[in-house]
């Protein structure tokens, strides 16, 4: 089954790509390797949560944060190359967790993107991956993932 049926099936839309609030892209291609800028989770109201793992959020709460940055991550790559389907796979993610200094579950909290990545896109979406913990991210949101992936040049 194609990502685009999966979506489909799955009964998920996916989210608008948030607007850059800088002066970079959202992604860059370089030949069939297409590099996401990282991601925090947005709200369907356009708005950034707000929490640190170990202190005023939870694993659950992060592992949702991160089911959404997956979505966000299908999308920007729907927005780049056209369509899922020339998703070949995803190679690499790096999931920073805005965490306590004594909070070690990171990989909980990243597998929310992981999960839903290997769910729609099935063995494509398996990918090699890094979790760690930040004294601060942006905006104080919880979560940031970046992606890279491979896609079909034709």
């Amino acid at each position: 089954m194609s990502p685009e049926q999966k979506l489909k099936e799955l009964n998920i839309q996916l989210p608008t790509v948030p607007t850059p609030i800088a002066n970079f892209v959202m992604w860059r291609q370089v030949g069939n390797l297409l590099y996401l800028s990282g991601q925090g989770p947005r709200r369907p109201d356009g708005s950034i949560p707000v929490g640190r793992l170990g202190l005023n959020y939870s694993v659950e709460q992060g592992y949702a944060d991160s089911r959404q940055i997956g979505l966000q991550i299908l999308a920007t790559v729907k927005q780049a190359v056209g369509s899922l389907d020339r998703i070949e796979g995803i190679v690499k993610l790096l999931g920073m967790v805005n965490a306590e200094p004594d909070f070690g579950q990171h990989p909980k909290v990243i597998n929310g993107c992981s999960d839903v990545l290997v769910e729609i896109l099935g063995e494509r979406g398996k990918h090699a991956r890094s979790a760690v913990g930040m004294g601060s991210l942006p905006n104080g949101m919880p979560v940031e993932i970046e992606a890279i992936i491979q896609v079909s040049t034709t």
